[in-house]
């Protein structure tokens, strides 16, 4: 069948080769401008075929007193635009030229004249669509516009050169990471979004809860129909007292089937109706609470829950079965940072591994890194190019120097050493350097960019700044903890060993003052069957950051959350 499909396919683009078409995409009625203008020769070897485009114009004017426009159109198939020449005869030029419209046109393509950029252009010879735009209202017009602005129209921004180049990198760079993992034999688990478990114990969570929608519900409720009063339930009862009585009677009377059968009827009816005034009467405007604290018990899930924080945990249950594994999606932080590092939502890809210590993580997060950087050179060059000129001239040949340098190893205390003799020969930093904190984002920079000038992996970090699930190392002061620093933006990846000792693990989970009854699921893994495992966690935001040179962290995920800020 699959055969069949394939011979089809290609006959058809035979067919609309001989035809003299440029084929279309398989799922939509137009041709990708990138299948015309991303090909060897630019698409001057399509000159002489008809083809069928369709996108939103970037720049419009009219020539030669008006009997012709020349549009730059736009797809987001590619960075590059096709230029397109309507004549006046074929539409009205006003409703073209305006920036944001859209437009599909036939035409057939031709070569432009010499000593021009361009290698082809689309001659119209019918405009199919016009998706107009009032140029007083477009909040987008074609002068450059900052990337703070921009954040104001998420919903439009993804039309300009800079969003669209992030969109392309960002789904390249998600694309590579899945052929990275298949290609090492690791399955992709969808870990939950809704957790009951903090993986950093931080307890910076959003809480997910229906009491207060059912508390504003129940409100409502009864101020249109108030609950029964004491004397109304007090009637019901008599009510039932009253038709219990009858039931009892009759049966003393040997009264017939049918008579004592409708009167049990009738008492079953009146105890429901004492049962619902009953509970109505029971209910109170508010929060549901039990010993002067929230019930959770009466919340959805019937205990407190949250956004995730992390899969880790839960990815690492499936590790402890199908051994090599990740999962990838978003995570949630409720910290009130307005930094331009910091999201309320963001992406995470976690592997982990069983049957492996600190030495392999380092190794795999290391290969995964280099496979990312070499995949943008391979696959993203062209926006890449777009990031490198217009925004920073050192991204592709930081990608190159990554891709091909192996990473500096350091140990924590080493790093430490770096920087206070750093102190000493005269650097400030904003924060205090001594053994025992955790490196500020100006520590890690200065290692990787000013002292290695390459990427670096911290290792064993005091056991105080790291998770409890972290494996204690045999000087009982450190944990086989690794952080992959990178130039731009300091720490990319945070990794362990993780501590798969029954024992170790229950008594760092007090050591933290987390409650263990949330953890005993975690706990399990250790119980039955332990193995040595580890994993880590790459933030997907840092790492297209840390490739295209972009300082703000808002601006390279589609819709960004952040302290007052949920649009859409």
């Amino acid at each position: 069948m699959a055969d069949l499909t394939d011979q089809l396919a290609a006959a058809t683009l035979i067919d609309a080769a001989a035809a003299g078409e440029v084929p279309k995409a398989e799922f939509s009625d137009r041709v990708p401008i990138r299948q015309i203008i991303s090909r060897p020769d630019g698409g001057s070897g399509l000159a002489g075929q008809r083809a069928r485009v369709g996108g939103w114009v970037k720049t419009g004017r009219k020539a030669d007193k008006d009997a012709f426009a020349f549009l730059e159109l736009n797809d987001g198939s590619s960075a590059g635009n096709l230029q397109v020449i309507v004549d006046a005869s074929v539409s009205d030029l006003s409703n073209l030229v305006p920036t944001g419209t859209c437009i599909v046109i036939d035409g057939h393509l031709k070569l432009p004249p010499s000593g021009t950029k361009q290698k082809i252009e689309l001659r119209a010879d019918k405009v199919l669509h016009v998706g107009p735009v009032d140029p007083a209202k477009y909040p987008l017009p074609k002068t450059r516009l900052t990337l703070d602005f921009l954040r104001d129209f998420v919903h439009l921004r993804s039309r300009t050169n800079t969003i669209s180049a992030v969109a392309r990198i960002r789904n390249a760079l998600a694309y590579a990471s899945h052929t990275f993992f298949h290609n090492h034999g690791f399955l992709y688990v969808h870990t939950p979004i809704i957790t009951t478990s903090d993986c950093e114990g931080a307890g910076e969570m959003f809480q997910v809860t229906t009491l207060f929608s059912e508390a504003e519900k129940l409100e409502k409720d009864l101020a249109q129909n108030p609950p029964p009063t004491e004397a109304e339930v007090e009637a019901a009862r008599l009510v039932v007292k009253e038709k219990g009585e009858v039931v009892s009677q009759l049966k003393a009377a040997k009264a017939s089937k049918q008579e004592i059968g409708a009167s049990v009827d009738e008492l079953k009816k009146a105890k429901e109706i004492l049962s619902k005034m009953e509970e109505r009467s029971k209910l109170k405007p508010g929060i549901p609470q039990k010993d002067g604290k929230v019930d959770y018990a009466r919340d959805f899930f019937a205990r407190q829950a949250f956004l995730t924080v992390s899969g880790q945990l839960q990815v690492e249950s499936y590790a402890c079965a199908l051994s090599s594994v990740y999962t990838f999606g978003p995570t949630f932080r409720a910290e009130n940072s307005h930094t331009s590092r910091h999201l309320a939502e963001f992406w995470m890809v976690e592997p982990e591994i069983a049957f492996a210590d600190l030495k392999d993580d380092m190794n795999c997060a290391e290969a995964y890194v280099k496979f990312m950087c070499q995949w943008l050179l391979d696959n993203c060059l062209e926006d890449m190019m777009f990031m490198a000129d217009k925004f920073d001239k050192g991204c592709i040949d930081r990608l190159k120097m990554v891709a091909s340098t192996p990473f500096v190893r350091i140990t924590y205390t080493e790093a430490v050493e770096i920087l206070e003799e750093a102190v000493k020969n005269g650097k400030k930093f904003e924060n205090e350097v001594k053994w025992g904190i955790d490196l500020a984002s100006e520590h890690e920079r200065y290692i990787t960019e000013v002292k290695f000038q390459k990427p670096v992996i911290v290792y064993n970090y005091p056991k105080e700044i790291k998770a409890f699930y972290m494996r204690l190392n045999d000087d009982l002061k450190t944990v086989a903890a690794m952080d992959v620093l990178v130039p731009k933006v300091g720490e990319l990846v945070g990794g362990s060993q993780r501590e798969e000792r029954y024992d170790v693990i229950q008594q760092r989970i007090k050591e933290m003052g987390l409650p263990i009854e949330p953890y005993e699921w975690y706990l399990d893994l250790r119980r039955y069957g332990t193995v040595k495992h580890a994993g880590f966690g790459l933030g997907f935001e840092r790492m297209i950051l840390f490739a295209t040179g972009l300082e703000n962290i808002r601006d390279v995920i589609p819709f960004p959350r952040y302290p007052g800020r949920a649009d859409l």
